[in-house]
């Protein structure tokens, strides 16, 4: 009998690191709020960007296409993800090109980000995580997905 409790981590992997996420976002407002130098806002938000965008390529060139192999039935929802992807990333390019000296259009910006963004983390938990604890993939124990990775 294969030993599954390894495998059963990765549902709980990828909540972690949606919540790091998050708390990077808040970090990100609460620094706008805060009256944080522009210079220094920008560089937190070129990192978080980075952060979302390595994130959602690895779920899109790893784990849709291994759950869509073990659990067809979770295409229509992987495809659904996949173009939220599409959509979460204009808007981090428009984040990026921001100066940071509005605080009022910087927080309109953070909102948008934080509504789209956690109803895509919040339906992705939904559907795919009991996928991904059931997910048999031997090779992620040796070499672990980029979506998995805080940094």
């Amino acid at each position: 009998m294969q030993d599954t409790s390894r495998f059963a981590a990765f549902g709980t992997q990828l909540i972690e690191v949606h919540d790091w996420l998050r708390g990077e976002l808040a970090r990100l407002r609460s620094d706008v709020q805060h009256g944080v130098r522009p210079k220094k806002l920008q560089a937190h938000c070129l990192s978080f960007c980075a952060a979302v965008t390595k994130h959602h390529t690895g779920e899109d060139e790893g784990a849709f296409p291994a759950l869509a192999k073990q659990f067809p039935e979770l295409k229509p929802v992987l495809e659904e993800l996949a173009h939220d992807h599409g959509l979460i990333t204009m808007m981090l390019e428009r984040l990026e090109q921001l100066d940071f000296t509005d605080p009022e259009d910087s927080l309109r910006e953070l909102n948008g980000i934080e509504a789209i963004i956690e109803s895509h983390f919040a339906y992705e938990e939904r559907k795919i995580i009991q996928a991904l604890n059931e997910l048999n993939a031997p090779e992620w124990t040796a070499d672990q997905p980029k979506f998995l990775h805080k940094t």
